[in-house]
């Protein structure tokens, strides 16, 4: 089936917002200011775990330049201490998810490096600095947990008084007695523990904001790096306890998110505090350094699987002992995503009669973590299909053919998961056959071949992937169109884009359905006015959610607006058609534009829906060689064949899933925060430390679709901004365990480092 795209007068359209942004015309939160604005600094805990012994602060207050120093017995007073919590999960026995205070600086105990202790107020950021260095703190040490393994058994120390064993939640999903007679009558075993690393999402614009206080109305402004206004606003309202109609939230451009740009952390409530108290807007801009300790990180699991297979390879039933950190406190998400989403996908893309899953959230001395692009997706992805390709290696099978034989076949749709989500459609026999053909499968023994030459190991990996996406907080989302008197459209949202291009595709969607040039159409996102109820931008969610709408939403102006024009002609509205920006009646002849319409009577309207998830899916296959010398891993070929539904801008979802893959890779090869177990201290707390994905880490990637339009969207879109990660975690690491295992290397955990996989060559029995 061939590539589905939309066109707009018969041309392919290109980022709208491009130039601006290339041209140095953008302005992200740090370019945001205000007549006599203030400068914030935060002192940060030092040390993983401690009690606050006491907290001197008057020799800072008395630093010239000073405005005030504001301290967790600040936050307490104000009742600046409970953040918002979105883990509504019912757990096991009942039981609900264990969320403890947290006050927006910290008081009476530190549980990370980073946490913020207090806030110095003054003239210049370089004012404030000093001040701070003046600032004395004496702490009682505590012994830490950094793992979250450890960090569940008895002798490990406790975070949180009213948390008994650090456990924050347990559930299950599944029938656990009937995997456990599947396993019992199973001609085959195969068992992999894994890890899904911890890992730093930065963004390119680091945290920051400018907030103001007026005195008279009571309400604040808030200008943030954002994914959404209105998720922003109300978790700032849930934890300082004002009123939502009293903060006003402004952003424009972002540059980055991946998840970390939607929570309400408490440095924006501290700075909320400063406003008040000092009658000045007051500016805080986080330093790099800043971001890698108290930013929120992602992954972080622990995932021991099991997989049973009968003698002809069919699956017969998988379970999972899953172990997920959340660091030092609940973010308002909590493990909601890294419980919810492996639950929907547990089946991955195959039919798999029996299911179990045990999820353990724990509590450790670390960053808190929230959704990283992919949320749980990934997770799943990976530990379902490194079990998958590490059951073919053991009996021997090709693993292409061990996953045609288990795939949930066409037919089958919309096909009910033994955890009770529904996929709505796909074709994986198709999408595979059209990977193996790209990919030359059948190829492959000779280029291992002439790899084994040149003295490399080559391996191949594969990945057939499903995830769910469009997930959203609230139960529907708004948009609203407007038709100024010079014909142009503006399209108002609240979700907001943080580089995924949506100024381009909601113009386009709204272009389209009013048959008038792109360029007609302006995208204002994350707006407070008109008043729109909407998600954030988040879980690939933004195109088949708002942009559905968009386009419903024009064709519903095109109806409303027949009402205006035929009441300016006197007749009925059925006598007056619609074409090209162009109202026409036949008796009496006329031609109204939009814009004539537009200058007689206001013409605005406000769209709604709700839609459930869409099905997006992948297969990847991915080559590597490996230079045993050394370690190094190279990516040779690169084959990813997607079903994405109806793209609507090609260009957009080539960028998409390239910087997906490619971040995706990003964590299979050196991606990891780490923390010294004994200290708790991040020992990857700067980019000298900490390895990031670099242009040429995938040189090409051979792109291709085999799209099933969603039956769930109405323009047949499928959520496609997380699915390279969730194809290119297993895809790599499967290929690299492919050129190791001939040495007898069975199992590595990610980041697979040139030096792990040079340890681990040079320890094998056959090296």
């Amino acid at each position: 089936m061939d590539r589905q795209f939309f066109e707009v007068d018969g041309v392919r359209v290109s980022r709208l917002e491009d130039l601006r942004l290339v041209t140095g015309c953008g302005k992200y939160a740090s370019d945001w200011d205000s007549p006599g604005q203030l400068y914030g600094y935060f002192l940060r805990s030092d040390r993983a775990h401690a009690r606050i012994v006491s907290l001197h602060v008057e020799a800072a207050r008395k630093h010239p330049g000073v405005h005030g120093v504001v301290t967790g017995e600040d936050a307490v007073r104000a009742g600046y201490v409970q953040p918002v919590s979105f883990f509504n999960l019912t757990g096991k026995n009942g039981m609900r998810a264990r969320v403890p205070q947290r006050p927006v600086l910290a008081h009476g105990r530190v549980r990370f490096v980073g946490e913020p202790v207090a806030l110095i107020v003054a003239e210049s950021v370089h004012s404030a600095q000093d001040a701070c260095a003046l600032i004395e703190v004496q702490y009682e040490d505590l012994p830490c947990a950094v793992d979250p393994e450890e960090a569940l058994t008895p002798s490990a120390p406790q975070l949180h008084e009213n948390v008994p064993g650090n456990m924050s939640f347990e559930c299950e999903a599944g029938d656990a007695a009937a995997v456990e007679a599947a396993f019992a009558e199973a001609a085959h075993v195969t068992r992999l523990k894994l890890m899904s690393t911890r890992v730093v999402p930065s963004p390119m614009e680091p945290r920051a904001c400018l907030i103001t206080f007026e005195q008279r109305t009571e309400r604040y402004t808030v200008h943030a790096c954002v994914q959404g206004a209105n998720m922003l606003r109300m978790q700032l309202a849930g934890y300082t306890r004002v009123p939502e109609d009293r903060i006003e939230v402004i952003a424009r451009d972002v540059g980055g998110g991946f998840g970390s740009r939607s929570m309400g952390y408490p440095e924006y409530c501290a700075v909320m505090m400063a406003a008040r108290t000092t009658g000045r807007p007051v500016k805080w801009v986080s330093t790099r350094s800043e971001a890698f300790l108290s930013d929120t990180h992602g992954r972080s699991s622990v995932m021991s699987g099991e997989l049973a297979l009968d003698r002809s390879g069919k699956f017969l039933a998988m379970r999972f002992d899953w172990v997920a950190d959340v660091g030092a406190y609940t973010t308002p998400p909590g493990a909601v995503a890294t419980i919810r989403n492996p639950i929907i996908c547990l089946t991955g893309a195959y039919r798999i009669p029996a299911l179990y899953g045990r999820w353990r959230v724990s509590f450790t001395n670390a960053a808190p973590i929230g959704n990283y692009r992919g949320a749980g997706r990934p997770d799943i992805a990976y530990a379902i299909e490194r079990l998958v390709s590490q059951a073919a290696a053991e009996l021997d099978v090709d693993a292409a053919e061990l996953r045609k034989r288990n795939f949930i076949p066409p037919e089958a749709f919309p096909y009910k998961t033994p955890t009770g989500s529904t996929y709505e459609n796909a074709d994986f026999p198709g999408l595979l056959e059209k990977a193996l053909k790209a990919s030359d499968w059948s190829g492959y023994p000779a280029r291992r071949a002439a790899s084994e030459q040149a003295g490399k190991l080559r391996g191949r990996g594969i990945s057939t992937v499903i995830e769910n996406t469009n997930a959203g907080m609230v139960a529907k989302d708004q948009i609203a169109l407007e038709v100024d008197s010079d014909g142009r459209v503006t399209v108002h949202s609240v979700a907001h884009s943080q580089g995924q291009g949506h100024e381009t595709t909601l113009a386009m969607l709204v272009a389209k359905a009013l048959e008038i040039p792109v360029e007609r159409v302006i995208v204002r996102q994350g707006v407070d006015e008109p008043p729109l109820v909407g998600n954030h931008t988040g879980g690939s969610r933004n195109t088949v959610g708002p942009g559905s709408i968009c386009y419903v939403t024009a064709l519903k102006l095109i109806e409303h607006t027949k009402t205006l024009v035929a009441e300016q002609l006197g007749v009925e509205p059925s006598q007056v058609d619609y074409a090209s920006g162009k109202f026409h009646c036949s008796e009496p002849e006329k031609t109204l534009a939009l814009a004539e319409v537009a200058n007689k009577k206001n013409i605005s309207i406000v769209g709604e829906g709700s839609f459930g998830s869409t099905f997006p899916n992948d297969c990847h296959i991915a080559e590597v060689e490996i230079d045993p010398d050394t370690g190094l891993t190279t990516i040779v070929s690169y084959v990813a064949v997607d079903d994405f539904g109806v793209v609507i801008n090609e260009a957009i979802v080539e960028g998409q899933l390239h910087g997906a893959v490619v971040q995706g890779a990003g964590q299979v090869f050196g991606e990891h925060a780490i923390y010294d177990r004994d200290s708790g201290q991040l020992l990857t707390g700067s980019f000298i430390d900490y390895y990031m994905p670099r242009a040429g880490l995938i040189r090409e990637i051979c792109m291709k679709e085999h799209p099933t339009p969603s039956r769930v969207s109405p323009l047949g879109i499928k959520g496609m901004g997380e699915a390279g990660c969730a194809a290119s975690l297993p895809a790599l690491a499967n290929a690299v365990m492919d050129a190791l295992r001939p040495l007898g290397i069975e199992h590595l955990d990610m980041p697979l480092t040139p030096a792990k996989i040079w340890s681990a060559i040079h320890q094998s029995k056959h090296h």
